[in-house]
């Protein structure tokens, strides 16, 4: 379309518009033409169109006399009475909607029609979206809160459905929010966009976070999609994919997928005539991801070009949440909207609040985590909106789902429980923005809780949100990290788990100094390698359909396993990229092996694990080796293909010297070459000969990390996890301290780095002075303790002084 700014007086198109222009067009449309003027060079394509003005709003209620009657219609309004509220709602739209168009005005509505006829073909459908001018601003989205129209077609339509949009500024929920956010009616005005319509009705839709909603980290675009178009996202009605993307190895070309998970996608909004309707998925289309990973990657990078330029117009960082649409049609991917983001962006750099529950029943449901919160209250099972009249503040809500005209009970309630949706639907939006947690996509939360009960609601054990039956007791610590003092030794974390990864990286550290391979597998793969290679070797019938519903879309079971291996692994390595993130090889015992599903088909039975089948001497075993090379594959993906070479690699449980020169040249075979790509490789010290040969295993590793928790059990021959004995089990002993003392001055001889993995330095104060006396590079701490003892550890080395030996590496 042509520049008509200086031709016509109530439309423009997108051509002409600009983020300078949201008082005359509202924020989304500013944002539509904004892209189309600056970044269609980048790639970013945006469905044309043109957008009716606020001012042809002004001018359509001023010929109608309508200012007057709409005052009259919300004076005295009492937003907290539901009914009150939608009766003067109701009134105030129709009184917009009887206003009629103005002969000009529809003109330039037909004429602006016209050239999208000419550019698109004569059978264009338009999408009518309502665009605010206090819409999409960097602390209020005012999401969900208007109307729109898809699939329009016809001059009468268009006309009608711009009227729509007009009267839409006065839905319930817009008059609730403008009251909430402190925004006068009468001084927010409503523009319309038309614009081309994106078949993603045959294809896919979604939305694009430049952050993780939750945890408000900002190196990971966040991409959802789902089947069909977009609002099946937005209301919650299905559970989408979700995609993660790194951006700072995405900026340096590497085109993979951080992290994923499947959706199911139960439904598919399509077009049927002038209207919408939900269809079924197929089971086939459930079990696929809707989107290509070069398509997800495409999508991320798309969205990095919005922020880049938006943070570059407003002169500081501007996370983004956009919507995207692939056309059926034409299969392009476009941007049908971009918006700054106004929830985790806007939370206070250095602050962190930190939930943690200090028991641990069992979970009645668990669905995705909102928040890192924690609630609890009594439970209100609203079916219906009929329902919502019952419902008490400070209650929790539980529902099906949730849509834009429950606001106001959502806004009064504790923490918000649905069957479905996903991270961007709209209670996960809304809880947000409220600050409570919320659990989505439990699937059976209205059948499970019953109202009157009284629950807890936890979103601070990761991506997994639990609704535990009960006031669970649980505590909420405040740090201000920018105040704390760092100490020359490096303070490290343990991390297991990926869903915590990045929260945890707000919290003050030096990297990872244990993440725990075998967390990943046992929580997000759940099967022994060995039974994903060779399924046919599976007696359990149960747990071979188990296994080919895992694997359905990948060629074989061994690539599902390097994928959600790698993708667990390179979570971690992102969250704390580019410090080191020290991945331990699986140091499953058998016994624990023999619980992953189909594990007991390829595990033997022994008497003492603990001293059994385990760490190095299973890696070039033949009777493991096939499992081996999966995770070699896992951590060369990670490293080579993710291209986060943060990654070292740690040996555990290695009782020989050539042993380890076995496990070595059994890594080399698999592509992971010690020195090869900056690739280093790391030994647990935590057998007694791991210390008394520490000169021999250091010709062969980078570093160290003392398991002392393994070390005092074979050191002192304490089983710690046995009542009888477990009071012998100390790491202050004298002979245990002896052994560390020399793996210190061992490592350090060969001018290696050595650490400490093990719990004794979080419990007792004097082991941290001991380790910090002897001069040992880092500690690997859990999250929960790594504040109070970063600061223990500063303030020793501040009474040390130059007692304290210097570590090797700084």
């Amino acid at each position: 379309m042509s520049d008509t700014r200086n031709t016509t007086q109530f439309i423009r198109p997108f051509s002409a518009l600009g983020l300078a222009d949201v008082a005359l067009v509202g924020g989304k449309n500013a944002s539509l033409g904004e892209m189309v003027g600056a970044l269609q060079s980048a790639g970013v394509r945006v469905p044309n169109g043109f957008a009716v003005t606020a001012q042809a709003y002004r001018h359509v209620l001023d010929q109608a006399n309508a200012w007057a009657p709409l005052r009259a219609a919300l004076q005295g309004l009492n937003a907290d009475d539901v009914a009150d509220l939608a009766r003067r709602a109701e009134q105030a739209r129709r009184i917009v909607y009887e206003a009629p168009l103005p002969a000009a005005l529809v003109e330039e509505i037909r004429a602006g029609y016209r050239q999208l006829q000419q550019q698109y073909g004569q059978g264009v459908t338009l999408a009518v979206r309502s665009s605010a001018t206090a819409e999409d601003l960097p602390t209020a989205s005012f999401a969900g809160q208007h109307e729109s129209y898809l699939n329009v077609s016809g001059e009468a339509a268009l006309l009608d459905a711009v009227k729509r949009c007009f009267a839409s500024l006065f839905t319930d929920r817009a008059i609730r929010y403008r009251i909430d956010h402190g925004f006068d009616h009468f001084k927010v005005f409503q523009s319309v966009g038309v614009m081309k319509m994106v078949r993603a009705d045959t294809a896919s839709s979604g939305v694009i976070f430049t952050l993780d909603t939750e945890s408000g980290f900002r190196d990971v675009v966040l991409v959802t999609g789902s089947y069909g178009l977009g609002e099946n996202i937005v209301q919650g009605t299905v559970q989408p994919d979700e995609f993660y993307v790194f951006k700072p190895t995405t900026t340096k070309g590497a085109r993979a997928v951080l992290r994923r998970s499947l959706g199911s996608k139960e439904q598919q909004l399509v077009l049927d005539g002038a209207g919408t309707r939900n269809v079924a998925t197929t089971e086939a289309e459930r079990a696929r991801f809707c989107l290509t990973d070069d398509e997800v990657v495409t999508l991320a990078q798309l969205a990095m070009h919005i922020e880049a330029h938006y943070s570059q117009q407003a002169g500081s960082p501007r996370p983004i949440d956009a919507e995207w649409a692939k056309d059926g049609e034409d299969g392009q991917l476009y941007i049908v909207q971009a918006r700054p983001e106004t929830v985790a962006s806007q939370r206070p750099v250095g602050q962190v609040e930190v939930f943690r529950l200090k028991s641990r029943p069992t979970a009645l449901i668990t669905g995705q985590a909102i928040g890192q919160r924690v609630a609890s209250g009594v439970a209100r099972v609203v079916r219906n909106t009929a329902e919502l009249q019952s419902f008490r503040a400070g209650e929790i809500l539980v529902a099906d789902t949730t849509s834009p005209d429950w606001g106001t009970v959502m806004q009064a309630s504790q923490a918000i429980v649905t069957n479905r949706g996903g991270r961007t639907c709209h209670a996960a939006i809304l809880a947000r923005e409220l600050g409570v947690p919320a659990v989505v996509g439990t699937e059976r939360a209205t059948e499970t809780i019953q109202t009157g009960e009284t629950i807890t609601v936890s979103c601070a054990e990761g991506d997994v949100g639990a609704v535990y039956r009960g006031a669970v007791p649980f505590e909420m610590t405040k740090l201000d990290i920018t105040r704390i003092e760092r100490p020359r030794t490096k303070v490290m974390l343990n991390i297991g788990n990926p869903g915590v990864a990045f929260r945890s990286s707000f919290l003050p550290n030096d990297g990872v100094g244990l993440a725990r391979m075998e967390f990943i597998v046992n929580e997000w793969i759940k099967v022994h390698p060995l039974a994903l290679i060779h399924p046919e070797k599976v007696d359990d019938a149960e747990a071979r359909r188990y296994i080919a519903r895992l694997t359905v879309n990948y060629p074989n079971g061994a690539d599902f396993f390097v994928e959600r291996l790698s993708e667990g692994i390179g979570t971690i390595a992102a969250a704390f990229y580019p410090k080191p993130v020290i991945v331990r090889l699986s140091d499953f015992k058998t016994n624990e092996y023999a619980h992953l599903v189909g594990g007991t088909a390829f595990e033997p039975r022994e008497e003492n694990p603990m001293l059994g089948f385990r760490g190095a001497a299973r890696y070039a075993h033949p009777a493991y080796v096939e499992g081996f090379e999966l995770e070699c594959r896992a951590i060369k993906r990670v490293r080579e293909t993710m291209r986060l070479a943060n990654v070292i690699v740690m040996v555990p449980f290695c009782r020989r010297v050539n042993e380890a020169v076995k496990v070595i040249r059994q890594m080399e075979k698999f592509g992971l070459r010690r020195g090869e790509h900056g690739l280093e490789l790391y030994m647990m010290c935590e057998i007694p000969n791991n210390v008394i040969l520490i000169d021999q295993f250091a010709e062969h590793f980078d570093g160290f990390s003392i398991g002392s928790n393994d070390l005092t059990q074979l050191a002192l021959g304490v089983d710690r996890d046995s009542s009888i004995v477990a009071f012998d089990y100390d790491e202050r002993d004298e002979g245990v301290l002896a052994l560390v003392r020399m793996a210190i001055e061992g490592a350090h001889r060969h001018q290696l780095h050595i650490g400490i993995c093990g719990q004794a330095p979080s419990d007792y104060a004097d082991f941290a002075e001991f380790l910090v006396r002897l001069g040992i590079d880092s500690m690997s701490l859990n999250p929960d303790v790594v504040v109070s003892v970063m600061e223990r550890v500063a303030a020793l080395e501040r009474t040390l002084g130059s007692k304290r030996l210097a570590p090797m590496l700084a």
